[in-house]
């Protein structure tokens, strides 16, 4: 993006707004000595201000937080109030962010804008991301460098050294290279003197979420008549066999790493091998409508070497597999739901119910409400045991 773009893109967005008597915008190229990209004073109202811009070809936060720095220093050295700019083709909602921290203003091509003076305010934020973002995105989250990403996300402060992460993930060094400069760009990671680590996890995190999509392959229905504990039984017991070749996935890993979790359908990542030694191991029969089995077969190792083991025996998506596999069946389901949007229940209940010293009150909480369990469990016609699930609930 050069600097005559950037003068088209500021006059078209100062237009916008009423109050605008006179604009007059010097580039750099016909001011010797100065070391910003361009110079603007406009008249609002009568009253002129200066804007001093800086334009950016790459406007992710690596190259912008070098821009803040150069721009905030031209503004110190002048005697005036000058109203520093930062303009690029894209700013990416993490690099706004560092400008409206650091008291700057923005402009893009994608329309996103935030423009402040006395007499002067202009604020847009668009949410498309312009295509070469998309893909730029849709790499960084690919099979070979998801790999990079999930051995990150699982110790984020950890130091890796590009060579030790290729080592560790069995990517090559220049496709590690490659992530780790992408990373920068954005800000997700940063750089000591012992390797590269993650500053921002939940940045990348979240990109990585509203991009995912899950593994691509065959999706097998399975009925098997194992259930609850003679089910996760024969599991464990062919678990030397199924490591490297079948994990479980989604809602199903979800139930061994957060508490009380359940699901009707227990699901599986395997490759072909897993796959068939499944079928052998629980029984499955293939079926349509009543399975209770689902089996993806994916061609990505990655996912398999990634896996984690809550318990002796099962072994389970990581946690960020989990949670990004999670996130797309909730959209998925939402929109077979024809509403596109994820559906949240909601269920009022009364704080220490049946208990009147405590009932409807933060004194329910803790240990407070702790010497009130018996009775309540009387007056509710409950069980004494402390953990208690109806028949119906299970």
């Amino acid at each position: 993006m050069n600097s005559d773009k950037a003068v088209e893109l500021l006059r078209a967005a100062l237009l916008e707004v009423p109050g605008v008597d006179r604009m007059e915008i010097v580039t750099s190229s016909a001011v010797a000595d100065t070391p910003i990209d361009f110079v603007c004073r406009v008249t609002v109202h009568g009253r002129e201000h200066v804007l001093a811009g800086e334009v950016k070809s790459n406007g992710q936060p690596r190259h912008v937080q070098a821009a803040l720095f150069q721009l905030k220093r031209y503004v110190e050295q002048q005697l005036g109030v000058v109203i520093p700019l930062l303009v690029a083709p894209y700013l990416s909602e993490d690099a706004r962010a560092l400008c409206v921290e650091s008291n700057v203003g923005y402009l893009d091509l994608q329309g996103n804008a935030r423009i402040a003076f006395p007499g002067f305010f202009l604020s847009r934020t668009m949410a498309e991301r312009p295509a070469s973002e998309r893909r730029e995105l849709r790499s960084l989250f690919k099979a070979k460098s998801a790999a990079v990403l999930r051995c990150l996300l699982r110790e984020p402060s950890k130091r890796w050294r590009v060579a030790d992460l290729a080592r560790e993930t069995l990517v090559s060094v220049g496709h590690v290279s490659n992530v780790r400069a992408s990373l920068l760009d954005r800000g997700w990671a940063e750089v000591s003197e012992e390797g590269v680590f993650l500053a921002r996890p939940d940045g990348l995190l979240d990109a990585w979420r509203a991009e995912y999509a899950p593994p691509s392959g065959e999706r097998r229905s399975f009925y098997t008549t194992l259930h609850g504990g003679a089910f996760d039984d024969t599991l464990r017991s062919r678990a030397h066999e199924l490591e490297g070749s079948a994990i479980l996935s989604t809602f199903s890993a979800a139930k061994w790493l957060a508490p009380y979790g359940r699901t009707s359908i227990d699901s599986f990542y395997a490759d072909r091998n897993g796959a068939d030694l499944l079928c052998r191991t629980l029984g499955l029969v293939t079926a349509g409508r009543g399975a209770n089995v689902d089996i993806t077969v994916i061609d990505d190792p990655g996912l398999f070497r990634d896996a984690i083991e809550p318990v002796a025996g099962i072994r389970c998506t990581s946690v960020v597999q989990t949670y990004l596999d999670l996130f797309a069946s909730a959209l998925v389901r939402a929109k077979q739901a024809g509403s596109g949007k994820p559906q949240a229940i909601i269920a009022k209940t009364l704080i220490g119910k049946s208990v009147p010293e405590v009932e409807g009150t933060q004194k329910a909480h803790g240990e407070a409400g702790a010497k009130f369990a018996p009775a309540a469990r009387k007056a509710l016609g409950l069980p004494e045991a402390p953990y208690y699930v109806s028949p119906e609930v299970k």
